[in-house]
């Protein structure tokens, strides 16, 4: 039964986008599991579920070495091209400066975009940090997100 179980929550989890363990708990029992969230919590933990970062910028649960899929640059370009004010790097760190507000989306927008070389983000109200692995990295990131903001 507990194999079943684990099998329906990797189902679940890969189908829908599940932010808490009560939204897990109840599509189980939707599929007829009768469990309590005492077990789901211990399921969840066996399983290695942990928060990812979707592609729409909302956290979501998946199997731990599951990546959300990466999302080709295009379909962020209106977001970037009207939200980055300005983009610089100080040696692997890339800095970028947005409206007001608008960090957040533009953060979220960079992790889905998966950039090589990129290795954590950080956003405050106007304002996001990008870790790189290296100088270099920081620089081609700086490159690339000029030409796709027009130059700023």
């Amino acid at each position: 039964m507990k194999s079943k179980r684990h099998g329906k929550i990797l189902e679940l989890v890969e189908q829908y986008h599940i932010d808490t363990q009560e939204e897990l708990l109840r599509r189980l029992r939707e599929a007829g599991f009768d469990v309590t969230q005492a077990t789901v919590s211990r399921d969840m933990k066996e399983l290695r579920l942990v928060k990812t970062l979707s592609p729409d910028g909302r956290y979501q649960y998946s199997a731990a070495g599951q990546e959300p899929a990466k999302e080709p640059a295009s379909k962020f370009l209106p977001l970037l091209s009207t939200s980055v004010r300005s983009v610089d790097n100080a040696m692997n760190l890339v800095i970028m400066k947005t409206p007001p507000g608008m960090a957040p989306a533009v953060c979220a927008a960079m992790d889905a975009m998966a950039w090589d070389g990129l290795v954590g983000t950080l956003a405050g109200d106007d304002t996001l940090f990008l870790a790189c692995k290296d100088e270099a990295s920081a620089l081609r990131m700086v490159e690339k997100t000029k030409k796709m903001i027009g130059g700023r």
